[in-house]
């Protein structure tokens, strides 16, 4: 287990240890995937990685341009990828490839032997086909918590309340026609543009998929004719100048790859983002930001 950045002195810090230890599994998050794919295919390519075995991924949804690039230049395509999905309160994965099954870039395949999953509407019934909807454990397994600690009350509320029986995890899912789901992010990371639902993860993974894009968040400000408005925060990859053509660019790669309406009314271009120590963005600090206010006051401005 090793902690501190994996760019520090230089790119290669990871690729090194592994060459040097013969390691055989690299469990990491997307965002840093993301951070090392900045810095380009050669800090990869110096060092020989013969040694992996297995490729994971845990935190956030994986996009499939960050899995590819993991599965073709750090697992040289012989490593199966485990993109895994669960929760500190899960205990366990819920989520999960095994290394025999098919994989599909961006989606943690089935539930684990024994779970059941499932992905509802409002008004709790199973969602068709490649639709979206919440993300619901059906039944217990054996690490669950069974309370959150000094406020049970909380325990009920959130995870229990608004599906009896069931276990809500917080995340909007889709289901394709194979079984296979695919987290798209929390819920109260979806922002509602004229009446339509788009969740952050989708226009992020549109912005990574573009060449000169490395890692992208997306946030929903207030607006008085839309409802909300999309703005976006991009860090380039090594060598691409920021420019004002670039973001328009960027924009009309956004409406391409998910639909007009999904177009960020801005695009701003930063050296880093805001990240919990498990590396995943804190888009309540970005919004608290760019509208000058506490973050702590963020959620009272949700719908």
């Amino acid at each position: 287990m090793y902690e501190g950045a994996p760019n520090f002195p230089y790119p290669n810090r990871w690729w090194q240890m592994i060459e040097n230890y013969g390691i055989n599994i690299l469990y990491t998050a997307p965002t840093a995937i993301r951070g090392l794919m900045r810095f380009g295919d050669a800090w990869v390519k110096r060092h020989d990685l013969s040694s992996l075995r297995l490729l994971g991924s845990v935190g956030e949804p994986i996009n499939p341009e960050a899995w590819r690039w993991y599965h073709k230049v750090v697992g040289k395509e012989k490593c199966p990828i485990m993109d895994t999905w669960w929760q500190t309160e899960t205990g366990m994965f819920m989520i999960t490839p095994m290394p025999c099954v098919p994989l599909k870039p961006g989606s943690g395949t089935k539930p684990f032997p024994g779970i059941e999953m499932d992905i509802l509407d409002e008004e709790g019934k199973s969602v068709k086909v490649n639709e979206e909807g919440f993300l619901v454990i059906k039944t217990p397994w054996p690490a669950m918590i069974r309370t959150v600690y000094n406020d049970p009350d909380r325990y009920l509320s959130q995870y229990w309340s608004k599906y009896p029986g069931y276990y809500l995890t917080g995340d909007s899912a889709r289901r394709d026609e194979d079984g296979y789901i695919w987290v798209i992010g929390r819920v109260d990371d979806v922002i509602k543009v004229s009446g339509y639902r788009l969740g952050t993860a989708e226009i992020e993974s549109a912005l990574v998929s573009h060449p000169a894009v490395a890692e992208a968040a997306a946030i929903a400000i207030p607006d008085d004719i839309k409802g909300n408005v999309i703005y976006t925060y991009v860090i380039l990859r090594n060598g691409v100048a920021s420019s004002d053509e670039l973001k328009e660019e960027l924009r009309e790669h956004v409406g391409h790859e998910v639909g007009p309406i999904a177009k960020p009314a801005q695009v701003k271009f930063v050296d880093k983002l805001p990240k919990t120590r498990s590396g995943k963005i804190m888009r309540r600090l970005l919004k608290a930001e760019e509208l000058g206010i506490d973050p702590g006051n963020i959620s009272t401005l949700e719908e």
